[in-house]
């Protein structure tokens, strides 16, 4: 009786699974630092123009969502476009989710249902950066 073992390649990500990627990165680049920027540079009453909920909290905590916001969306893309530290993008895909499941919870305690969608659509797009990313097609760093 052999006892040999067939150790088998290591399956590599499909192209459609690459592009859905690279596609989830740039779109959560896009909403991320885009709403950082606002929360950050643009001045309250506008925000509150928009939103309801800028009016009602401390203006150095809607700066720093502002700050956590742009931070999480050079993370899901930097990194990895770069491959320096590509790591890191999985750590910012995990604060990403971390943060639309803050945001929902929120949302939901000041009885603002409305705006939900928006929170689960990035809330989906970064668990599959996160899972992507993570487990499935990660990106090798620079070597």
């Amino acid at each position: 009786m052999s006892n040999t073992t067939t150790i088998l390649p290591a399956s590599r990500p499909g192209k459609l699974l690459q592009i859905g990627l690279w596609t989830a990165q740039m779109l959560i680049f896009a909403a991320f630092t885009a709403f950082g920027v606002m929360k950050f540079f643009m001045p309250i009453d506008q925000l509150a123009a928009m939103w309801a909920w800028p009016g009602e909290v401390p203006a150095w905590f809607l700066r720093l969502m502002g700050i956590i916001d742009f931070a999480g969306g050079v993370g899901v893309l930097l990194p990895a476009l770069t491959r320096i530290q590509p790591r890191l993008t999985v750590l910012a895909a995990l604060g990403c989710v971390l943060l639309q499941i803050s945001a929902m919870i929120f949302h939901l305690s000041r009885g603002e249902a409305p705006v939900l969608p928006l929170n689960v659509i990035l809330l989906a797009l970064s668990a599959f950066i996160l899972w992507g990313r993570g487990k499935r097609a990660p990106i090798a760093p620079r070597g």
